[in-house]
């Protein structure tokens, strides 16, 4: 009894380990190894050897050369000495706190377009004083140009999803700049039926996004043919923040999607 604690004798204590990048696991139930590439929401994502990402919540279950351990949030590290960079690859701009929003607008089509925009552009966006909005789809895009009323110092900057020749993209953006000073708008676009599509598929462990027939919800149509979840809004959600938590920086985007939000930024802070 007084040797210590000796119902502890026999015990074997798991070391809980954080989830750092590239640090490499193992689920021994599934012999799935690869190595950490973010942490999200309670799952760390992880990479195969063959570029193919999947998360798995934080916890106990994975190996570390071949011993339990859990997994942990990564802790936070002071910034390295030296010049920093964005996810977007612009230079950080050390200790300056937000600019007070100008007037003029960015406005992609929805949620996941805006959120994509703030992970890699956030920090560039509010140095400069840049709001992000989101039409809910682009035939809202005239009635909402009417009402900002765009003019010097209120410019717009417009995201379209699928703008491509001939496509009713094209058309209703045509049409929405008749009713307004299209000097102080641009439309710009990319080719994508989706932004998730602007994100590159080896990220997410595939070699290309799958081919999605007419007439067929694009979202659902990728989801089945990934066989991920695709029943619910929740599956579609969860999809989203597995595909979202792949992108690391600008470098995992598309360029035709990157030139885009560059040309956008570049005309909503020019001084008129």
């Amino acid at each position: 009894m007084l040797a210590g604690d000796w119902r502890a004798r026999g015990r074997v204590v798991v070391p809980e380990v954080p989830a750092e990048r590239d640090l490499v696991v193992e689920l021994p139930d599934s012999g799935f190894v690869g190595a950490v590439v973010g942490v999200e929401v309670g799952n760390v994502h992880l990479e195969d050897r063959q570029g193919r990402v999947r998360a798995f919540p934080l916890g106990a279950g994975f190996l570390v050369d071949g011993a339990p351990v859990i997994l942990t949030p990564p802790v936070a590290k002071p910034a390295p000495a030296g010049r920093q960079r964005t996810a977007s690859g612009s230079f950080a701009v050390e200790q300056q706190r937000a600019r007070v929003a100008r007037g003029s607008r960015i406005w992609v089509e929805g949620r996941h377009d805006a959120e994509l925009v703030e992970q890699v552009w956030g920090d560039d966006l509010r140095v400069e004083g840049v709001v992000v909005e989101y039409l809910e789809g682009v035939d809202h895009l005239a009635e909402r140009l009417r009402e900002f009323a765009p003019g010097p110092g209120r410019r717009v900057g417009v995201l379209v999803d699928h703008l491509v020749t001939g496509s009713k993209e094209e058309r209703l953006a045509h049409e929405a700049l008749r009713g307004v000073d299209a000097r102080h708008v641009l439309v710009v676009g990319h080719p994508y039926i989706d932004v998730w599509a602007a994100v590159k598929p080896q990220r997410l462990g595939i070699d290309a996004w799958p081919s999605v027939p007419r007439g067929v919800d694009w979202k659902t149509g990728v989801l089945r043919a990934l066989g991920w979840p695709h029943a619910t809004q929740a599956d579609t959600a969860a999809a989203w923040r597995r595909i979202r938590g792949a992108v690391r920086n600008y470098a995992d985007l598309d360029p035709a999607l990157l030139g885009r939000v560059e040309q956008l930024i570049d005309f909503v802070t020019a001084e008129e």
